[in-house]
């Protein structure tokens, strides 16, 4: 796609490939470039590098910063902030284990930051992600966190304000639902903001490397956390990769995904700095030995020098800064070794631009993956006839046990089965008012408690015709009729009257083409053998609402 003249917004810019990637988005000249990051310094400090660099573009170039996993009150807090209040923590919680509804989405800095809807800003139509999410969710360590809950449990004395406290700090450490979340929200606001292009610039988290890998992060090998970071990243890919194939998403989605070391962003002497600030230089002299137990009992020791630890370093963005020896370790023939952020930014810019650099995974997951056969398609009419026939011999209709769920698919398949019931066509369907036709259904229901049985036992209710009263059993699965009860109701008929001659409709145009060619798909067996109005295939018709009704297509088209 062309990216001029498009609101173009960076996640992660001011880091070691956001920058570069903006450097070479400017050459495209978007209308409009959000650089965003943590904190408003960097975000300040990337938007100045831009700027500087190309004084006489057309671009807007925007500053935008805050943590984008969190709703935007909390999104320039510090995490430990959140964790050290109560009321923060619970609506930390809210948003990553409720329901996604209006409330948590329009909530979300991500969502807010993607349509425009904040500080003047525009819905973005190119969105190119450069944090590190997956280090991101999974170094907030769960593994320590799930010891102190479990020491806590162990201690008799612990206050309910102790419990509380830990166990709210444990759910907020729960990765899995904080990714889900996250690519929830991405795929909402994407709608919304009518996103045309989505580019993850992804890890391995091991920088290519294997369960061998060497650099610990930790004191076991490999360490549990920084193989959690490689779940993440895993996970996070195949959610990209559904998200590829989601009809209404955006058209282009890709990941690119580095396997080496990324580096660098300068090399420098002076301060030697850590996420945590500098080094405090202390030393020992040989007079001040203790006895190893002793030694290992103080917590502080040593004689402060006043000064920071100096030295010469190369700043390797987000991995931190490198001694001269520690990058030469590290980047030696057969360790990680390294890759330029320069060179992942072309690749994401070429791929949006229309490239093929055979380095998007979502294609090679595409073409990697085994979908529907010939042979399973060829068998599925011997499978429906042999369950036609069990249906025979047995007197009873296979309608729905609600397995596949939500129960608003099962409440489909039993209306549809009534509807089947009273009227030998689709098109007989349609003759009757909506009231006769809820009349009808409701007498179906009154006479066959057998039927009644099998609708009620599997948690979907019936609502009777006038809407007031229902039928259920010991479970109801839903908490509305269009969520999952049977509704009997004559409006309820009426949109299935619309249904089924939005169906015969399809199948007749598709008749009246005259075309008799592979262009159609033909899906309905009316369809297939050529027949207006048909009988009631509720299978057929429920794949029909699942693709109109619940925008259930399998992949793009």
């Amino acid at each position: 796609m062309d990216i001029r003249g498009k609101n173009v917004l960076v996640l992660g810019g001011y880091g070691l490939v956001g920058q570069a990637v903006c450097k070479q988005l400017m050459a495209h000249e978007p209308a409009r470039l959000v650089v965003a990051s943590l904190k408003e310094e960097e975000a300040l400090s990337a938007q100045a590098a831009m700027q500087a660099l190309y004084p006489n573009s057309a671009t807007e170039i925007v500053p935008a910063w805050g943590n984008i996993f969190v709703r935007h009150e909390l999104k320039d807090l510090h995490p430990m902030e959140i964790y050290a209040e109560p009321s923060l923590r619970h609506k930390l919680i809210a948003d990553t284990f409720n329901q996604l509804d209006d409330e948590v989405l329009t909530a979300s800095f991500l969502y807010l930051l993607i349509t425009g809807q904040i500080e003047g800003g525009k819905p973005a139509d190119i969105v190119i992600d450069c944090v590190n999410t997956a280090t991101g969710l999974a170094y907030q360590n769960i593994y320590q966190k799930s010891q102190e809950a479990w020491k806590l449990s162990q201690t008799p004395d612990a206050t309910p304000e102790q419990h509380n406290e830990i166990l709210e700090r444990l759910l907020i450490a729960q990765y899995t639902p904080q990714l889900v979340r996250h690519v929830q929200v991405l795929y909402q606001a994407f709608k919304e903001a009518n996103t045309q292009a989505y580019i993850k610039v992804g890890t391995s988290g091991t920088g290519g490397m294997g369960l061998n890998i060497p650099f610990t992060h930790g004191e076991e090998k490999p360490s549990r956390v920084l193989l959690s970071k490689a779940a993440m990243a895993g996970a996070h890919s195949l959610l990209i990769f559904l998200l590829a194939r989601t009809p209404d998403g955006p058209q282009i989605v890709k990941e690119v995904k580095p396997t080496a070391a990324i580096a660098w962003k300068a090399i420098e002497y002076g301060p030697v700095a850590t996420a945590r600030g500098g080094i405090d230089l202390f030393d020992c002299p040989p007079e001040d030995a203790l006895p190893i137990n002793e030694a290992l009992e103080h917590r502080s020791y040593g004689i402060p020098l006043g000064k920071p630890l100096e030295n010469v370093y190369i700043d390797t963005g987000e991995n931190g800064v490198f001694s001269l020896d520690e990058f030469k370790a590290i980047t030696t023939l057969g360790q990680m070794m390294f890759i330029t952020p320069q060179e992942i930014a072309h690749v994401v810019v070429d791929e949006i631009v229309g490239s093929s650099t055979g380095k998007d995974i979502v294609s090679a997951l595409d073409a990697s993956v085994m979908g529907p056969t010939y042979r399973a398609g060829f068998l599925r009419d011997a499978v429906l006839e042999r369950m036609t026939q069990l249906e025979r011999e047995h007197g009873v209709r296979s309608v729905a046990f609600e397995f596949l769920g939500p129960p608003r698919l099962s409440k489909l398949l039993f209306e549809a089965h009534l509807l089947e019931l009273s009227y030998p066509t689709m098109g007989e369907a349609l003759k009757p008012s909506p009231d006769q036709l809820s009349d009808r259904l409701w007498q179906v229901i009154r006479d066959n408690h057998d039927l009644r049985a099998r609708i009620l036992s599997i948690g979907i209710a019936i609502l009777l015709p006038d809407g007031l009263k229902m039928l259920r059993g010991p479970q109801v699965k839903s908490e509305n009729a269009d969520g999952g009860w049977v509704d009997l109701t004559p409006a309820n008929m009426k949109r299935w009257q619309e249904r089924l001659l939005a169906i015969m409709e399809d199948i007749r145009s598709e008749i009246a083409s005259r075309d008799s060619s592979s262009e159609i798909n033909r899906t309905f067996p009316a369809a297939r053998f050529w027949i207006e109005d048909h009988k009631f295939d509720i299978g057929e018709i429920a794949g029909w609402l699942f693709i109109n009704e619940e925008h259930g297509l399998r992949e793009k088209s």
